[in-house]
């Protein structure tokens, strides 16, 4: 074998070896629970009416569609008074 070749064996292990020491590394600096937590969107007639509708979908996929839309219109408007305060589209 020549000193080269050597060389190159030794460097390869040594990058092998670092690789794997540091994928075992833990990392605390990631974002904080607080931070992680999926925060929900303000409730708008857009979104209200998307929720009503899948709902309405899955509980009375047989129904009329005048009668699913009466009843989207009713969630729509119960959703938006249970809603906090916020922006509407």
């Amino acid at each position: 074998m020549t000193r080269q070749m050597t060389l190159r064996l030794f460097t390869g292990a040594l990058l092998i070896g670092a690789a794997t020491a540091l994928a075992g590394c833990e990392t605390t600096a990631g974002p904080s629970q607080a931070a992680a937590a999926k925060v929900e969107p303000p409730m708008t007639r857009t979104r209200a009416a998307e929720q009503c509708w899948m709902a309405t979908e899955k509980g009375n996929p047989n129904e009329n569609l005048d009668k699913r839309a009466d009843l989207v219109s009713k969630c729509i408007d119960q959703k938006m008074k249970a809603a906090p305060a916020g922006p509407s589209s």
